[in-house]
C-alpha cells in the first residue's frame, strides 16, 4: 500500500488518471498535440485507408472509423462525429492499482489511443491499460476480415514495473453505421434496395451485436475472456444488396463456416414438410402415403419415435432390428421421393437417460452451487448449507439437488439463516443416497422448464461425445436434413453456448444438412439454422389469430436476415364436442399466409386423427396444392403482397382448364343458423358468384331456398353433378368439399340462402 501511495504522488501518473471518463481518445490526442504546438494544434497523421473493389473504409491514427464509402454508389455509409472509437477493452472493474484509486469498481471500457499499420496487420494501443493489439487484416474484393490475434502487455508507467491485469471484454470493431430501411437482427446487417452493410462473424467466438442510436446502429464485434479472448475474426462486407448473400458465401467458404447461403440456396429449402412423431417399420408405409397425398416433399423423423431417450438414444422395443429398422424405414421415406430428416434434443437428456440415472454425469450443468454446512447422513431430510438459495426453483419437478452421484428433491428452501433445504427426499430418479461431509460441494441441477430434461453443461466433453452419437444415428440411417429443438437449453453466455451447441453437433454429420431448423438462434447460427424456428401447434379455433400474432410478427422481423421461417407446426385435431377440428379453410389459411412470404409449413401427421377426421382428404389436398404452388414459384410478386393482407382470405382453386387459380373469398357465418356442421365460404370469378363448403365432422343434407336450375354443383370445377330439388329449394349434399356456382343470385342473397338453410 505503501510503494502504491509513493507511486501516485507522481504527478504524470496523477494527471492521466485523472483524465475526464468522457473525453474520446482522439480529444485527448488533439489536446495533446495542440498543447505542444501552442495555440494551433498539429496537423492530423494522414488515416489508415482499407479499400477493396466494393468499399473504401478509413480508420484514424487515434482509433476512430472515419469514413465507409460504398463505391459503385458513392454512399457514406458511417454516421460520423459520434465520438465512437472503433476499438476498446473492457475490464468488469479497474485492476491495476492505481487505477482503483482512481474509478469506482464497475464495467469500465478503456479506448484506443492510437492506431498504426503494419503490413497486413493494425497495431492497436489503448489508453491507460498498458495493452497494444495486433488485428491481422484480411482484405478480398468480396470483404474485408479483422482478426484480434493477440495482446501485448507493457506496464503502463516507468517508474514502477507491474504485473498485466486481465481484459474481460474487448472490441475489434466498432462502427457508427448509418440506418437504412431493414435492419435484420440475426444476421448483423444494414440495407436497403441498393447497399447492404453487414459485419459478420468469422468464427463462433466473435460477439457480435448492434445497438441502436439515433440514425445510426453501432456494429460491434468483440470478444469476451470467458470464451475466447484472442484468435477471433469478423468480416465487413459492403455491397449491393443484390450481392449480399454472394459475398457472405465467399466468407463462408474461406472461413470453413456453415454453408448457410448454399442452403438457403438449396431445391428441398422451400418446402414444407410432414413431422413424425410416432412411427415404426410396421405402419411407415401408411405415413408415407399420407405425406404423399400432401404434396410433401420433407419427412421430419422424431427421435423419439426410434429411441426412448435423448443423450444416449436407447432404442425402443418397436426398433428390435436397432439401426436396421432405423435404415429400413428411412430407406422407404427416400424411395418415396420424400426427403428424410431427423428432429432432435441434442443439448440434454431426459431424467431416465444414462446420463442422469443411477450414476448421474459429473458435465451435468448445475444452476446455482452450494456448500454443505454439516454433514448428513443417508437419511437426512433437512440439508444446511452455506450459501442464501434464493435463486433456487420452486418449479415442480425441478427441484433437484446434486451432491456428488446423489440426486435430492426437495420440498422448500429457507432465505434466512440459517439456510436449508427442507422437505428432502434422498436418492431421486434412482440414485442412491448417501452420507455426505461438511464442506461437500453441490448444487442445484439444471432441470429444462419442460422437465423431463437435464441440461449439459457447455464448456465440457459432454456435448461433443453427444454430437459423436448423433453423427452416427444421422449418417448410417441416411437422414439429410436436421431440426435441432431445444436450442434455448444451454447455460449463459447465451450468445456463445446456443450456437455452439448446434455447431458442435452439425460440423459433424455426414453429409452436411441440406438445411436446419431450431427453436433459438445466436449471430452464428445464421449459418446452420437456414430457415427459423416453428412454433408450437394451436388449436384450430385460434389458427387465424395465432398466425398472425406468432409467424406473421416473425417473419416481418427474420426476413430481413434474408431468411424464410417455418409457419407450423400444424396439428391436426378430428372433430368433437371440444373442437371444431382442423378444417380446410384453416389449412388455407396458414399455407397461403406462409407462401406470402416464401415460407413453407410443417404438419404434425398423427394416423389416429388422419384415419379418423371425415374431412382429412380435402385438408391433405389443401396443401398439395400449396406445395406445388412453392414447388414451382408459381406465385407472382403481386400475389405475395395481396396474401399479406392477413384480413383478406384467399383460396387456391383448380379450375377448369386445369391450372391454379387465386380468388379472394370470404366465410359466410352462421350456415343453417349454426357455426357447424356446415361450413360454407363466398367468391367471384367469371361474373358468377361461387360457394365452397362442406360438412365439418361428417356427411349429411342441406336444403337452401334456390332453385337447382340457378346452381351448378362441382366436386371439381368444370366437371357438373346432379342435383335434387324444386322451383323453390335445392338439396345440397353436404359432406367433402363441393363447390356451387350460382347464376343470377347476388352474393348478398346466397350468404343470406346459406344461412336460413336447413340441415335436413
Amino acid at each position: 500500500m505503501s510503494n502504491r501511495r509513493t507511486f501516485l504522488k507522481h504527478a504524470g501518473m496523477l494527471s492521466l488518471a485523472s483524465l475526464p471518463e468522457n473525453v474520446p481518445a482522439d480529444s485527448q490526442d488533439t489536446a495533446k498535440q495542440a498543447g505542444a504546438a501552442g495555440n494551433s494544434p498539429a496537423p492530423e497523421a494522414p488515416g489508415i485507408v482499407l479499400e477493396n473493389a466494393e468499399m473504401r473504409f478509413v480508420i484514424s491514427p487515434a482509433g476512430f472509423a472515419q469514413s465507409l464509402i460504398h463505391k459503385a454508389t458513392g454512399q457514406e455509409c458511417l454516421v460520423k462525429n459520434t465520438g465512437t472509437p472503433m476499438f476498446t477493452v473492457t475490464q468488469y472493474r479497474p485492476y491495476d492499482n492505481e487505477l482503483q484509486q482512481a474509478y469506482p469498481a464497475k464495467s469500465k471500457d478503456f479506448p484506443v489511443e492510437r492506431v498504426r499499420r503494419e503490413n497486413d496487420r493494425l497495431i492497436v494501443t489503448f489508453a491507460l491499460v498498458g495493452y497494444e493489439a495486433s488485428i491481422r487484416l484480411k482484405i478480398t474484393d468480396d470483404y474485408i476480415a479483422f482478426q484480434l490475434e493477440s495482446y501485448t502487455y507493457h506496464s503502463p508507467n516507468a517508474l514502477r514495473p507491474k504485473p498485466k491485469t486481465p481484459i474481460d471484454e474487448s472490441l475489434f470493431v466498432q462502427l457508427p453505421v448509418r440506418d437504412r430501411r431493414n435492419f435484420g437482427e440475426w444476421l448483423n446487417v444494414l440495407w436497403d434496395d441498393s447497399v447492404a452493410v453487414n459485419l459478420l462473424a468469422t468464427d463462433p467466438y466473435a460477439k457480435i451485436d448492434a445497438e441502436p442510436r439515433q440514425g445510426y446502429h453501432l456494429f460491434r464485434a468483440g470478444t469476451a475472456d470467458n470464451v475466447k479472448l484472442e484468435g477471433v475474426g469478423a468480416a465487413l462486407i459492403v455491397t449491393q444488396t443484390s450481392h449480399l448473400l454472394d459475398r457472405i458465401a465467399r466468407v463462408e467458404e474461406d472461413f470453413d463456416l456453415p454453408r448457410g447461403v448454399k442452403s438457403r440456396r438449396s431445391k428441398a429449402y422451400k418446402h414444407s414438410y410432414y413431422e413424425l412423431l410416432k412411427a415404426t417399420p410396421a405402419d411407415i408405409d401408411q405415413h408415407i402415403q399420407f405425406a404423399k397425398l400432401g404434396g410433401f416433399r420433407l419427412l421430419d423423423f422424431y427421435y423419439l419415435a426410434f429411441a426412448k431417450s435423448c443423450g444416449h438414444f436407447p432404442w425402443r422395443p418397436e426398433y428390435p432390428g436397432e439401426m436396421g429398422d432405423l435404415q429400413g424405414v428411412v430407406k422407404k421415406i427416400s424411395d418415396a421421393g420424400i426427403v428424410p430428416g431427423i428432429h432432435i434434443h441434442y443439448d440434454k437428456a431426459h431424467k431416465d437417460d444414462s446420463y442422469v440415472t443411477p450414476v448421474p454425469d459429473a458435465r451435468l450443468n448445475l444452476q446455482e452451487r452450494f456448500t454443505l454446512a454439516e454433514s448428513i447422513d443417508a437419511e437426512a431430510a433437512v440439508i444446511t448449507i452455506e450459501e442464501n438459495p434464493r435463486l433456487c426453483t420452486m418449479d415442480n419437478e425441478r427441484r433437484i439437488l446434486k451432491v456428488l452421484n446423489e440426486l435430492i428433491t426437495y420440498e422448500r428452501f429457507t432465505t434466512s439463516p440459517p439456510y436449508q433445504f427442507e422437505g428432502c427426499r434422498r436418492g431421486a430418479l434412482g440414485t442412491k443416497a448417501s452420507p455426505h461431509e461438511k464442506g461437500t460441494l453441490m448444487g442445484l441441477l439444471d432441470v429444462d422448464t419442460w422437465p423431463v430434461f437435464v441440461r449439459f453443461t457447455q464448456n465440457t466433453s459432454i456435448q461433443e461425445e453427444v454430437a459423436e452419437r448423433l453423427r452416427r444415428i444421422y449418417g448410417e440411417a441416411g437422414f439429410k436434413w436436421v431440426y435441432f429443438d431445444g436450442a434455448e437449453d444451454v447455460p449463459p453466455p447465451y450468445w456463445y453456448t446456443v450456437s455452439r451447441a448446434q455447431w458442435m453437433v452439425q460440423k459433424k454429420l455426414t453429409p452436411q444438412p441440406l438445411f436446419a431448423e431450431g427453436a433459438c438462434k445466436s449471430h452464428f447460427s445464421w449459418h446452420i439454422l437456414t430457415r427459423g424456428n416453428a412454433f408450437d401447434t394451436f388449436k384450430p379455433e385460434v389458427t387465424r389469430p395465432a398466425v398472425q400474432a406468432c409467424p406473421v410478427e416473425e417473419i416481418k422481423r427474420v426476413a430481413k436476415d434474408f431468411t424464410s421461417i417455418n409457419f407450423g407446426w400444424v396439428g391436426y385435431w378430428v372433430p368433437s364436442s371440444e373442437t371444431i377440428g382442423t378444417q380446410p379453410d384453416m389449412l388455407e389459411y396458414v399455407t397461403s399466409r406462409a407462401a406470402a412470404w416464401d415460407c413453407p409449413i410443417s404438419f404434425v401427421g398423427s394416423l389416429p386423427e388422419l384415419q379418423a377426421h371425415p374431412r382429412t382428404p380435402d385438408n391433405l389436398e389443401v396443401m398439395r396444392r400449396w406445395e406445388d404452388v412453392r414447388a414451382r414459384a408459381w406465385l407472382t410478386p403481386q400475389q405475395k403482397l395481396a396474401l399479406r393482407n392477413l384480413k383478406q382470405e384467399h383460396l387456391l382453386l383448380i379450375n377448369e382448364r386445369g391450372e391454379f387459380e387465386l380468388t379472394p373469398y370470404e366465410q359466410i357465418e352462421k350456415v343453417a343458423g349454426a357455426d357447424r356442421p356446415g361450413r360454407a365460404f363466398v367468391f367471384e370469378r367469371h361474373g358468377s358468384v361461387w360457394v365452397a363448403y362442406w360438412h365439418t365432422s361428417g356427411e349429411g343434407t342441406l336444403e337452401i331456398p334456390i332453385a337447382a336450375k340457378q346452381l351448378r354443383l362441382m366436386r371439381e370445377i368444370g366437371k357438373p353433378l346432379a342435383l335434387k330439388g324444386d322451383g323453390n329449394s335445392t338439396q345440397l349434399p353436404l359432406g367433402e368439399r363441393r363447390f356451387l356456382q350460382f347464376s343470377g343470385i347476388t352474393r348478398a342473397n346466397v350468404i343470406a340462402a346459406f344461412q336460413s338453410g336447413k340441415l335436413l
